[in-house]
Formats: C-alpha cells, structure tokens, sequence
C-alpha cells in the first residue's frame, strides 16, 4: 500500500488514508453512541463487603423475666424477634398486619401486637408471651378458663386471645358480656368461637382472679 500522500490532490493537505480513518470513526459513533461500550471493557472497583454483623442493632428484650441480648437488624420486629431469634413460637403470626389479634403479647401489662412494632423498639419493656402465664408447673388462671369453657378450637387464635384476655383483667372494662365481647374485639377467631372466649373470661373476672 503506498505511502499517505503529504497533501491531497485538492490541495487541503489531508491524505486520503487520514480521510477515511475520519469517516470510519465517525461512521462507528453513529451507529453507536454510547462508544465506550467499544473500547475494552474496564475492570469496576469490587463492591465492598459489610463485615459481619455490620447494621445490626444490640438489643436486649425482657421476657418472661428474663432478660436476652440479641443482635438484630432494624427491621425486625417483636413478633419475629420472639418467634425466630428466641425460640417462642406459641405467639402466632397470623396476618402480620395488626388485624387478627394472634400476635397478641403484654407490654408492660398492656395488650400489644407483637407484628407492629420493632423489637428495638421494646429496650428495657417488661414483655409477657404465652409461655409465660404459667406459674410453678400451674396454668394461669384464664388458660384453665379457656380449658374449663372449651373456649377454642383450632387454636391458631387461642394464645393471642388468652393473651387479650388477661390484659383485659386490669382494664376498665364493664361487667357485660357485651363489654367483653368490645373489650376482645380486635382478637378474631375463625372458628367462632367468642361464645365460649366471653365465658372464659367472664368466669375469671367473677372468681377475682387477675393474677
């Protein structure tokens, strides 16, 4: 191939060789505009790895009167927190949405859904599952209740509504069956059993008992 002309035969001293290596790189950048994606390919810096337990949070949750540290992250709730990470499974997750009541655990005395609330949230809370009503080998008196009155039946609802039930006890709530029943209202039962829940409950508000 012969040699680049030093000037071209219209006299504007670009060759011909010069001329179509122009158009070639211009031909390339229309056909492709993003034109890195034809230049070799570069090695992208190496994502870094969190450590492990990096974005984790130490919490340390009273339950049943004992207290644990656990490290969880953020997100985490009670619900699972209980379930998952501290081996309580007889708190039931049921929606997870705060609409049946299977969650149900006290907090400081006070009925709570274990799924809408964070675990760290819950930092130095007295919290109170189903597995810890009972007492030196004894049932609580309203799971004796719930027995007694055969106030369940398939019992995915029953701990949240025993749960329910005993917070209910210290709470201002009228001594009709239909003030229970409004008092319970936020724990369902897809079986229908409420007949029998209401007379359970009933039956350890008559006896005093709210141990």
């Amino acid at each position: 191939m012969p040699p680049d002309e030093p000037n071209s035969p219209c006299g504007c001293g670009v060759s011909r060789r010069n001329f179509l290596k122009r158009v070639g790189v211009t031909g390339l950048v229309a056909v492709a505009p993003n034109f890195s994606q034809l230049l070799p390919a570069q090695s992208a810096p190496a994502l870094a790895v969190p450590p492990p337990g990096e974005g984790k949070l130490r919490v340390t949750l009273t339950v049943n009167g004992q207290a644990r540290t656990l490290d969880l992250e953020a997100r985490v709730t009670l619900l699972d927190a209980l379930r998952e990470s501290l081996r309580l499974p007889g708190t039931k997750k049921g929606c997870d949405h705060g609409q049946c009541g299977a969650c149900t655990v006290l907090v400081n005395g006070r009925r709570a859904y274990s799924c809408l609330s964070l675990a760290a949230m819950h930092e130095g809370d007295e919290i109170t599952t189903i597995e810890g009503l009972e007492t030196g080998g004894e049932l609580h008196p309203m799971q004796a209740a719930f027995v007694e009155c055969d106030a369940y039946q398939c019992g995915a609802c029953t701990s949240g509504q025993i749960m329910s039930a005993v917070g209910l006890l210290k709470e201002p709530v009228g001594p009709e069956n239909a003030s229970v029943s409004e008092a319970m209202s936020g724990n369902l039962c897809r079986c229908g059993a409420y007949k029998n829940i209401i007379a359970a409950v009933q039956q350890v508000r008559d006896r005093g008992k709210t141990a």
